[in-house]
Parts: structure tokens; sequence; C-alpha cells
């Protein structure tokens, strides 16, 4: 139980009759627009940059405190 030919021939103008082939086209675009603009994103992640300095924990044993080091080294 597929679809046949005549089945997607009247869906297609279903489609086309109910959204006109205008809007359709404006929807293509912007879905073109939107995996040219992922595309772009993914190739910047992958461009290395500066890479941050590691942050330590430093544990006080006589307080029991630990404080954060939130200064940069170099």
């Amino acid at each position: 139980m597929g679809l046949s030919t005549t089945h997607l021939l009247l869906l297609l103008l279903v489609v086309v009759l109910l959204f006109g082939s205008g809007k359709i086209s404006t929807l293509m675009g912007d879905v073109a627009k939107g995996i040219k603009s992922f595309k772009k994103g993914m190739q910047e992640d992958e461009t290395p940059g500066t890479p941050e300095s590691p942050r330590s924990l430093d544990h006080d044993a006589r307080t029991g405190e630990a404080r954060r080091d939130t200064t940069k080294s170099g």
C-alpha cells in the first residue's frame, strides 16, 4: 500500500492550490539560506581559535574550603 504516481500528483496539486507557487518558492529560498548559514557556522567552529587557559580549583585542607583560581596565565 504505497503511494502511486497519481497520489503524488494529487498531493502536489493540493499543496500548490493551498499555498500557491510563490509562497513555496519563498519557503524553499528560506530553507536554502538556513542551510548555507548552518554550513558557514560549522566551518567557523572548525577553525582553531585561541584556547582558554584551564582554570584550577584549589582546596585548603585546614578550612575545608575550595577556592577557584580565575586568573589567566600567560
